[in-house]
């Protein structure tokens, strides 16, 4: 009966049709049964909805496209279940995901959010996330990306986990509050994670839960002008929210060379126009964000994560470096 499971699966969709025969095929293959299916469609306009009725997978059916956080978030609040998992409908999971990602995040009740090691659905020699990390230059990263599928097989801790694929604890939604909303999608599981390291919780990887993802199955592309803007505009936005005052002042100088390198980035792929319009939106529209209240209590918390974000530069530095010498070596 529904409400009796241990774990409700939310599975964003949007025009997804091509992807949700493969996913829900493989949630019916888990060796754990110790959850329910709930699909949240985004208003789709092919033909997601049908196909989903005429197979009796429960849906919840929005009007419009309300974005990953706005479908996440009418998931997370119908479900009844102690956990929810929320899963990319161009993924494809291992039979034991469910039940290592429950068999994780049960070790503790600090416990927010474990992440599942997610590999390249069509080159599954290939890391495609192994949790996500954040650095004092504003910038978040996927750990393990385009790495060797064959390493990251050690549990630990992360600064967030990748909500394409991921268990988080219900009731600290209640807490720390729920996906924000204003993000859309991009960044929105960083800030989400974010919120509740500030109240002292963790995010963890779980490597034995093994899930294959296309990548970029909603929004078409790696990069897109969408794409870039929104990301742009929603990195000031987990700035300004999460960091107190003394904190947003420390790292104010690196978060704007961040942003100046990023900029570089982009303007040699084409996208500076669209990275630039979502800096100045950003800006402009910060306030309207809802500020984490911080607490003397958050002090200590607040401390930890910006020593989280130094090592996350030092970190991602040395993957770049890492990954552009290998790089060279292999043309020469």
């Amino acid at each position: 009966m529904a409400g009796q499971s241990a774990v409700t699966v939310i599975i964003p969709n949007y025009n997804g049709r091509a992807f949700l025969e493969g996913c829900i095929a493989a949630l019916e293959r888990q060796r754990c049964r110790d959850f329910q299916i709930l699909v949240v469609d985004n208003g789709s306009e092919d033909d997601s909805v049908e196909w989903l009725r005429q197979r009796w997978i429960p849906t919840l059916c929005l009007e419009t496209n309300t974005g990953f956080s706005g479908a996440v978030n009418e998931g997370i609040r119908a479900a009844k279940t102690p956990y929810v998992l929320l899963l990319n409908n161009d993924t494809e999971p291992e039979p034991d995901f469910v039940g290592e990602l429950l068999r994780s995040i049960r070790r503790s009740e600090k416990i927010f959010a474990v992440s599942s090691k997610m590999i390249q659905m069509y080159n599954r020699d290939l890391m495609d996330d192994a949790g996500d990390m954040y650095s004092a230059v504003g910038w978040a990263y996927q750990r393990g990306v385009g790495q060797s599928s064959k390493g990251y097989n050690r549990p630990c801790e992360v600064f967030s986990a990748c909500a394409g694929a991921a268990v988080y604890r219900r009731e600290i939604f209640e807490t720390i509050g729920y996906f924000d909303e204003k993000h859309f999608c991009y960044l929105e599981d960083i800030d989400v994670c974010w919120r509740a390291k500030i109240f002292g919780y963790h995010n963890m990887y779980c490597p034995t839960a093994v899930v294959y993802h296309v990548g970029s199955g909603t929004s078409g592309s790696r990069y897109n002008d969408f794409k870039v803007k929104l990301a742009a505009r929603n990195n000031i936005y987990i700035n300004y929210k999460n960091m107190p005052w003394p904190q947003l002042l420390i790292n104010l100088i690196p978060l704007i060379a961040g942003t100046a390198v990023k900029y570089g980035f982009f303007k040699k792929r084409g996208f500076e126009k669209a990275y630039a319009a979502g800096v100045k939106e950003g800006l402009l529209t910060m306030r309207t964000c809802t500020k984490t209240a911080f607490g003397p209590g958050h002090v200590s918390n607040c401390l930890a994560i910006q020593w989280e974000l130094l090592v996350g530069t030092a970190v991602y530095v040395y993957e770049f470096s890492r990954r552009k010498f290998l790089l060279n070596n292999h043309n020469v």
